[in-house]
C-alpha cells in the first residue's frame, strides 16, 4: 500500500520540480519565434510588461504604487493598428495563460519553501550582473508605443530582471513579494479597464464637441465667401496674364454680374436667393481657371495690397466726407426752426407796447429767489429748458430765468414765453445788443471776433489749410458763446446764478445747489476726466512756456453747461480781470485755439469746487454708450455734440427725454411744420 502511494507522490514533487523549467523553456521558444506579439501589447502599467509575447509579474524589482501612475494616453492603439487588432485573440488567450502559470509557479515556491531547498540573498547579489548580461545578450523588441519611449524601456529592463531571478529557486521573503505582486497586478488590470473606459468616454465627449462646434456655421458664411470671390476675381481682372486671355475675361465678368445680382443687399445667408449657390460654384470654377493661367503668388499679393492700399484711402476720404456732412447738418438750421421765429415775431409786433411785457418784474434782481441764465438763439431749445425746471421744481414761483438771445431772436423769444408762460415762474428775455458797456474797448474777445483776421482764421485760411470743420462754426464769432465770462456785469445785484446750456433738460428740482457750501470757490462743476482726452493737455498749448509753467497737463477736466457760480466770491477774485489777461496773451492764438472751455479752464483754475456727478450727466449728443441708469439718476442731462435732440441725425433713444418738454399741438409749431422725430 505504501509502495503505491509512495509513487504518486514522487511523480507529483517531479511535476512541481520540473513545471518551472519546462514553462520557462517555452517562455524563451514563444520569444524568439513570435517576437512580432510583443510588438502589438500595449504597456498599460509599470507593475505589468510584455516578454515573449507573454505578461509577467515583476518579482525582483520593487513594485511601483499604482496612485503614482499617470492616466494612459487617449492612443490606445500603435501605428501598425491593423496588426494589433489581428492579434487581439491571441492576446487574450495569453492574459489567461499568465493567470494559471502565476498561480502554478506560488504552489511550486510553497513547496520548495517547505523542504527547506532555498538559496538566501542570490537574487540580490547577483541582480545587477545579471541584468546586465542578460541586456547584452538578449534580443530586444520594439516599442508598441513610440510616443512613450521611456515606458517601454522601462518595461524591458523589468522583464529582464524578471527572467534572471526565474533561474533561481525562489525564498520565502520573495514567494511573498510574487503572491503580493499577483494581487497588485490584477488590481492593476482592473484600474487600467476603468481607465481606457475613461478615454474612451473623453474621446466621444470630444468628438461630439468637435462635431457641435462643426455645426455652428456664421449666419453670414455665404455672404463673406461670395464677398471673397469678387475681391480675387477683381484680382484677376487687373493682372496683365488674365488680361491677355479674352474668353476668360468675358467670363469672369459675366460671373462677377451673377454673383453682384445674387448678392444684391444681404447681410446675412437667409437673405440670399436661391440660386447664390450655383453661382458661388461657378465663380469658384472661373476662379479656378483663372489660378492655372496666372499662378504666380507674389504677384497677386502685391495686387493685393494695392487694393488695399486704395481701400484705406477711400475709407479716410469717406470719414472726412462723413464729418464734415455732419458738422454741417448740425449746424444748419432746419426748416421748421427757421420758420418759427418768423412766425413769432411777427405776432410779436402786433401786440401793444403794454401786452409785449412780462409779469413779476420785481423778481428780477431778488438774491432770495432762484436765478438761472440761460444764453441762447434757439427757442424751441430754451423752451425745453424752462418747462423741464420748472416741472421739476417744488415751488415753481421762486425760479427766476434770465434769457438773453441776440437781436434776430429777440421779439421771436420774447412772444414765445408770453404765448407760453411758464408756471409761476419768473421769465425775462434781453438783447445781448442792449448791454452798452459789452463793447471791443472793455472786452478784449470782442475786439478780436471783429478783427479781420480772426474772420480770416475761422472762414478762409483755416478752411483751406486745416481739415477740421470745427473752424467754420458761427458760434465762435459770436459774443454770445463768450457772455458766460461776464455774470456779475449782467446781474449786478445778484449773490448766485446757475448757469444753463440751451441743450440740456433738467430731471430733478435743482434748489439745492443754491444751498451748496462752495468753501471759497467761484464755480460748481462736474468733472469730466474719467476719460484720457478730458485732461488739460488736450485744450491748451503746452508746447508753450507760459501755459507749462501755470498748468498741469494731467489735470482734471471739466465741463460747462450746469454750473452753480457764486458772483460775490467772482467780484471778490476779479475773475472777469482774469479772463481778459488770457485772452490778451492769446492774441495770436498761441495759448488755445478755439472756442470757450479753454479759456474757462485757464480763468477758474484752482477756483472750482467739484460737485458730485449725478448732477451732470454729458455725452447724449455723441455717445450712445450712456448708462440709462446714470441718465435715470441725473438731475441735469446734456446734449453736448453734434447730434443735437432736435436734428433728425440725433441719437434716438435719447430723444424722449427732450421731446417730451414740447408741446407739438401749439399754433405756431402746427404752422411751421415741426413734428415730433421718432424715437427708438
Amino acid at each position: 500500500m505504501k509502495m503505491k502511494l509512495r509513487k504518486p507522490v514522487l511523480f507529483l514533487l517531479l511535476v512541481t520540480v520540473f513545471a518551472p523549467i519546462v514553462l520557462y523553456t517555452d517562455t524563451l521558444g514563444t520569444y524568439f519565434t513570435s517576437p512580432s506579439s510583443s510588438r502589438t501589447e500595449f504597456i498599460e502599467d509599470l507593475s505589468t510588461f510584455t516578454f515573449g509575447g507573454d505578461v509577467r509579474p515583476l518579482n525582483v524589482l520593487p513594485q511601483e504604487s499604482s496612485t503614482s501612475l499617470k492616466e494612459p494616453r487617449g492612443d490606445v492603439y500603435s501605428e501598425n493598428s491593423n496588426h494589433s487588432l489581428s492579434n487581439a485573440p491571441d492576446t487574450l488567450s495569453s492574459e489567461d495563460a499568465r493567470k494559471t502559470r502565476q498561480l502554478t509557479e506560488a504552489e511550486s515556491m510553497k513547496h520548495q519553501t517547505a523542504t527547506g531547498s532555498s538559496n538566501d540573498g542570490v537574487e540580490v547579489a547577483m541582480n545587477g550582473s545579471h541584468i546586465s548580461q542578460v541586456t547584452d545578450n538578449l534580443h530586444e523588441p520594439q516599442q508598441t508605443d513610440k510616443t512613450s519611449p521611456k515606458l517601454v524601456s522601462a518595461g524591458k529592463n523589468e522583464s529582464i530582471a524578471m527572467e534572471t531571478s526565474s533561474k533561481k529557486k525562489t525564498s520565502p521573503t520573495d514567494s511573498n513579494q510574487t503572491l503580493d505582486s499577483t494581487k497588485t497586478e490584477t488590481r492593476h488590470d482592473q484600474r487600467t479597464v476603468q481607465t481606457s473606459g475613461k478615454v474612451v468616454s473623453g474621446e466621444t465627449a470630444r468628438g461630439k464637441d468637435e462635431e457641435r462646434n462643426a455645426q455652428i456655421v456664421p449666419p453670414d458664411a455665404r455672404v463673406r465667401q461670395l464677398k471673397d470671390q469678387l475681391i480675387r476675381a477683381k484680382v484677376y481682372l487687373s493682372l496683365s496674364a488674365t488680361r491677355s486671355n479674352p474668353h476668360f475675361i468675358r467670363e469672369l465678368r459675366l460671373r462677377i454680374k451673377e454673383v453682384l445680382r445674387a448678392l444684391g443687399e444681404a447681410t446675412k445667408d437667409s437673405d440670399l436667393s436661391r440660386s447664390a449657390n450655383e453661382k458661388l460654384k461657378a465663380m469658384e470654377q472661373t476662379l479656378a481657371k483663372g489660378k492655372q493661367i496666372q499662378d504666380d503668388c507674389a504677384t497677386i499679393v502685391k495686387k493685393l495690397r494695392a487694393m488695399l492700399h486704395s481701400a484705406e484711402e477711400q475709407l479716410r476720404v469717406h470719414k472726412k466726407q462723413t464729418l464734415y456732412l455732419t458738422h454741417l447738418t448740425a449746424k444748419t438750421l432746419p426748416k421748421g426752426l427757421h420758420c418759427l421765429p418768423l412766425r413769432l415775431s411777427t405776432e410779436y409786433f402786433k401786440l401793444n407796447s403794454s401786452q409785449q411785457h412780462f409779469p413779476h418784474q420785481e423778481n428780477l434782481e431778488n438774491p432770495k429767489l432762484y436765478h438761472y441764465a440761460l444764453f441762447s438763439d434757439n427757442i424751441l431749445a430754451a423752451a425745453v429748458v424752462v418747462n423741464s425746471t420748472v416741472s421739476h421744481a417744488k415751488d415753481p414761483s421762486k425760479h427766476v430765468f434770465h434769457i438773453v438771445t441776440d437781436r434776430l431772436n429777440f421779439a421771436a423769444m420774447r412772444m414765445w414765453f408770453l404765448a407760453n408762460p411758464p408756471k409761476y415762474a419768473t421769465v425775462d428775455v434781453q438783447n445781448v445788443e442792449e448791454f452798452t458797456w459789452l463793447n471791443s474797448s472793455y472786452s478784449p474777445v470782442l475786439k478780436q471776433l471783429n478783427s479781420q483776421s480772426m474772420i480770416d482764421y475761422y472762414f478762409r485760411s483755416r478752411a483751406d489749410s486745416d481739415p477740421n470743420v470745427k473752424f467754420r462754426n458761427p458760434k465762435y464769432l459770436s459774443i454770445m458763446n463768450h457772455l458766460r465770462f461776464y455774470l456779475p456785469e449782467i446781474f449786478p445785484k445778484l449773490d448766485k446764478v446757475l448757469f444753463l446750456d440751451d441743450d440740456i433738460v433738467v430731471q430733478k428740482d435743482l434748489s439745492g445747489l443754491w444751498s451748496l457750501d462752495l468753501k471759497g470757490k467761484v464755480i460748481g462743476v462736474v468733472e469730466t476726466c474719467g476719460e484720457s482726452f478730458h485732461r488739460f493737455d488736450r485744450y491748451l498749448n503746452f508746447s508753450n512756456p507760459l501755459i507749462s509753467k501755470n498748468f498741469d497737463p494731467r489735470a482734471c477736466g471739466w465741463a460747462f453747461g450746469m454750473n452753480i457760480i457764486d458772483l460775490n466770491e467772482w467780484r471778490r477774485q476779479n475773475i472777469t480781470e482774469v479772463y481778459h489777461s488770457w485772452q490778451n496773451r492769446n492774441h495770436e492764438r498761441q495759448l488755445w485755439k478755439l472756442g470757450t472751455l479753454p479759456p474757462g479752464l485757464i480763468t477758474f483754475w484752482k477756483r472750482t469746487y467739484a460737485l458730485d456727478r449725478s448732477w451732470h450727466v454729458l455725452g447724449l449728443g455723441y455717445n450712445p454708450n450712456v448708462s440709462q441708469k446714470d441718465i435715470q439718476r441725473a438731475a441735469v442731462i446734456h446734449y453736448n455734440g453734434n447730434l443735437k435732440p432736435w436734428l433728425e441725425i440725433s441719437i434716438p433713444k435719447f430723444r424722449d427725454y427732450w421731446s417730451k418738454f414740447v408741446d407739438y399741438d401749439q399754433a405756431f409749431l402746427r404752422e411751421c411744420n415741426i413734428n415730433k422725430l421718432g424715437g427708438s
